[in-house]
């Protein structure tokens, strides 16, 4: 099947994208894939991208071949879903089909999206993925850069080895991710701005500061956020004072 392969070949091939993705534990068990990466929009513009996915989704991980059949209910037990058209060869009254590759367990709009379901190949084994995403304004961006964080958590038994499939999936998510950051737009670095020497001076003047600071990855801390109820990780990552992420300030 077309998702399968490009799953496989991803795990081969890797990608080059805006975005970090990284396995971060691995067993026989199961393992935990973690992708970040920042763009220049605020939290509310980079939801709404989100939850657009025939926008931003890579065809080639779908099972019709057309990201434009992909659809996501950002609610409670809603479906991150993609219709099946009808082939072209199809018998006389033949309906369009349906695949469910997620369902929405946690929505808070702006702050952080939680679905559970098994991905491309995963869908045929007896495993169980939790993806969290959660959005988070850069400090001294203005609400202007949002930290996006996929977590995609997986278990339970499966026919392949967790080797390959976990650096496959890795990789998968790093594009996909990389696909949003392209639609949204990343952070470009800040250009330094040519030194002025004064005419009695020797020191030339520093650069300008970078109004939008780029986002320093804490694995400690977000170590520590992982695996805890969604309202402790919550408010580890987002501090109880901080609205901006909500207004889109």
């Amino acid at each position: 099947m077309r998702i399968i392969t490009g799953f496989m070949a991803a795990g081969l091939l890797g990608s080059a994208v805006p975005a970090s993705a990284e396995v971060t534990q691995k067993s026989d068990a199961g393992f935990v894939s973690r992708t970040t990466a920042e763009v220049a929009v605020s939290p509310v513009e980079a939801w709404k991208a989100l939850i657009t996915p025939s926008l931003w989704w890579n065809a080639q991980h779908t099972f019709s071949g057309d990201a434009a059949n992909l659809t996501l209910d950002p609610n409670a037990n809603g479906c991150f879903c993609e219709r099946l058209p009808v082939p072209k060869d199809a018998q006389a009254g033949q309906k369009a089909g349906s695949v469910m590759h997620m369902r929405v367990v946690y929505a808070e709009p702006y702050r952080a999206l939680r679905m559970v379901g098994g991905l491309g190949p995963l869908q045929s084994e007896a495993v169980n993925g939790t993806m969290t995403v959660t959005f988070k304004p850069v400090d001294g961006s203005g609400g202007k850069v949002t930290r996006i964080l996929w977590e995609y958590v997986v278990g339970g038994y499966m026919r392949y080895k967790a080797d390959t499939i976990a650096g496959a999936v890795d990789k998968v998510l790093e594009g996909q991710l990389g696909g949003l950051v392209k639609l949204l737009g990343p952070v470009q670095p800040a250009k330094a701005s040519a030194p002025v020497i004064a005419d009695d001076a020797v020191e030339p003047e520093a650069p300008a500061a970078n109004d939008a600071p780029s986002y320093t990855p804490d694995p400690a801390r977000d170590d520590e956020a992982a695996g805890e109820s969604v309202k402790s990780a919550l408010d580890k990552l987002f501090p109880k004072n901080d609205t901006s992420a909500a207004d889109g300030r």
